[in-house]
């Protein structure tokens, strides 16, 4: 799958759409390919204000875990309830539509220059190989 153009990358393979301050943030394709089937989302810092790089929760994979980090600063907004550990959860969401319904949180940003810092889709795919 084609990373999307009109969203922005990290290194660490997370991406984001932008509308106004609100960041929408979740893994890449590539990155959900390679974790494997995904089985649990943590997030616990809706509320908190973060700055960029830092942790914001976990993805839990069958054979491992990862850390996700902040491609932009500002408060944690909402949580992808459907992502969520209730009976009705689907983190599997993040395999099947990663740019889609996987999405994983909602940021209100503190800083727009901070989009200037990240990747386009070409400078993603070129990292990725």
């Amino acid at each position: 799958m084609a990373s999307p153009d009109n969203l922005k990358y990290t290194e660490d393979h997370e991406w984001v759409s932008i509308q106004n301050n609100i960041a929408t943030i979740g893994i890449t394709d590539h990155a959900q390919s390679e974790l494997g089937e995904i089985v649990y989302v943590e997030i616990e810092t809706i509320g908190e204000e973060l700055s960029k790089g830092e942790v914001f929760g976990t993805v839990e994979a069958v054979k491992t875990t990862s850390d996700l980090f902040m491609p932009v600063s500002g408060v944690v907004r909402e949580f992808n309830k459907e992502l969520d550990e209730s009976e009705d959860d689907n983190p599997a969401a993040i395999n099947t539509d990663p740019y889609g319904s996987g999405w994983i949180i909602k940021v209100e940003m503190s800083d727009l220059s901070e989009i200037e810092g990240l990747k386009s889709a070409s400078e993603y795919e070129a990292l990725i190989g």
